[in-house]
């Protein structure tokens, strides 16, 4: 019998308080420190690094103990975290995908959504080459290192706090002992690139056109924003939110059975199937989402039950409390050989990425390129939610396609970035063999990417040798 004052009780609650508060105190911070609201770092990143503050601060105080091994904690604190981190990408992901769309998409858009689901790919497979290069060269000078590390680099950059936990723990099982936080402290050192290349972009942007980096308008929202046409009420018997709440929970536990059944076909793949819960989460939000379209096109189902603005607070909430939860699980203690690589690996990945998605800004977005290097520049080092904040500073009514992009470029994202997730579990294992088939996708995603440059000119030097 549970007794209401144990720490089993309270113990995964005061966690999540404690991560809910750190976040209200980031947000305070940010408003009262202009260098901190200038930096562009996102709140729940920030809240992250205040735990981490007080984290080392209990340690002095109590002759090393660390913090959340605190009794009142459950002694478990450090796994609620990952839990939370692990469960929060999913259902933010599952969110997301519930959303109606509308949108018509014409023969230009189409490209240039496929162009930036193909550009999130080779950014992905560019992070991962390098950051498996360093890794394994770093090998030759640290005894007993992992060389496989350098891939949590697009798990950390290009994916997030997440997916850098998931294949974090995968290593960890493989032998990397700290594997976790290593794949997280990458994923905090992405959202300070998006921070650091973000405002040095907008203060080159500043100097050319006179762009102000000032605090953005709030948002004026219209009634139609809130709420679509024929939906059911925001309140009668049931809420809507909860509603909402509902669906996303159906999704998942569509996606747990997932998990389960391919688990038991192929239980050697177990870790590395429930590492892709996000990706089942999608597909199970998916299905739902067909069939409730399926009850509306039969008149079983009159009045529309999603809504879009309720998911996409919703889909914010899950990842905010992602990232506080991934930054606050880092145990700093369990990097201590490995600093030096980890900087590395955070420089790196900010110029590549930076040069990159700069280049192909310029080249096959030419109607918006600052929009579109921002916004991917931001995603592919931090969250959507980063890419938002640095795209909003420049274009702060969404007027460009760049926002667009970033939501519609998933599914060709998922489709050629689902093979590099399968190479990264074979990397520990033949490194030498992993590295190569990188490289050549890598080369192929970019053949891809510019066919209209590449194919066109050697179009135009056949016609000349004629």
């Amino acid at each position: 019998m549970e007794n209401f004052w144990d720490s089993n009780v309270w113990g995964t609650y005061l966690v999540i308080g404690i991560l809910l508060v750190s976040i209200l105190l980031a947000h305070m911070l940010k408003r009262l420190i202009p260098f901190l609201q200038k930096s562009l770092i996102p709140t729940s990143v920030l809240g992250g690094a205040l735990i981490l503050i007080a984290e080392g601060v209990f340690k002095l105080c109590s002759g090393g103990n660390a913090m959340f091994d605190a009794e009142i904690f459950g002694g478990k604190a450090i796994s609620t975290l990952e839990v939370l981190t692990y469960h929060c990408l999913a259902l933010g992901f599952i969110a997301s995908t519930l959303k109606a769309s509308d949108a018509k998409l014409n023969k230009k858009r189409s490209i240039e959504i496929f162009n930036t689901g193909v550009t999130t790919v080779s950014t992905y497979l560019m992070q991962a080459v390098l950051g498996f290069g360093i890794t394994m060269i770093a090998c030759l000078f640290i005894k007993d290192f992992f060389p496989a590390a350098g891939v949590l680099l697009p798990f950390g950059y290009g994916q997030g706090t997440g997916q850098a936990l998931n294949y974090g723990g995968i290593y960890e099982g493989l032998g990397f002992t700290g594997g976790k936080s290593f794949g997280l402290t990458i994923a905090a050192l992405g959202f300070l690139s998006a921070a650091i290349g973000g405002v040095i972009h907008l203060n080159l942007l500043r100097k050319g056109k006179k762009l102000s980096l000032d605090e953005a308008k709030p948002h004026v929202l219209r009634s139609e924003d809130i709420e679509g046409e024929n939906e059911i009420p925001m309140q009668e018997s049931l809420d809507k939110i909860t509603v909402q709440i509902c669906l996303i929970a159906v999704a998942y536990l569509v996606a747990y059975g997932l998990m389960v059944l391919l688990g038991s076909i192929l239980p050697g793949m177990k870790s590395v199937i429930y590492g892709f819960n996000f990706l089942l989460g999608v597909l199970a939000a998916t299905l739902v989402k067909a069939v409730i379209n399926f009850f509306h096109k039969k008149n079983i189902i009159h009045r529309g039950y999603t809504n879009n603005f309720l998911l996409t607070r919703i889909s914010n909430f899950f990842f905010d409390l992602m990232v506080v939860a991934g930054v606050a699980a880092i145990r700093l203690d369990a990097l201590e050989n490995y600093w030096g690589v980890v900087l590395i690996l955070g420089v790196v990945g900010l110029v590549s990425t930076y040069a990159y998605n700069h280049f192909v800004a310029k080249k096959l977005f030419p109607d918006y390129p600052e929009e579109q290097f921002l916004m991917m520049y931001g995603m592919l080092t931090g969250t959507a939610s980063t890419g938002t904040i640095l795209l909003r500073e420049i274009d702060e009514e969404f007027k460009t396609p760049a926002a667009d992009n970033m939501v519609y470029q998933n599914f060709p994202a998922i489709v050629f970035g689902f093979p590099m997730m399968l190479l990264a579990t074979l990397a520990p294992e033949k490194p030498g063999l992993t590295m190569v088939i990188l490289v050549l996708f890598f080369l192929v995603m970019n053949v891809i990417l510019f066919r209209s440059i590449i194919f066109k000119k050697k179009k135009a030097t056949v016609q000349s040798g004629k």
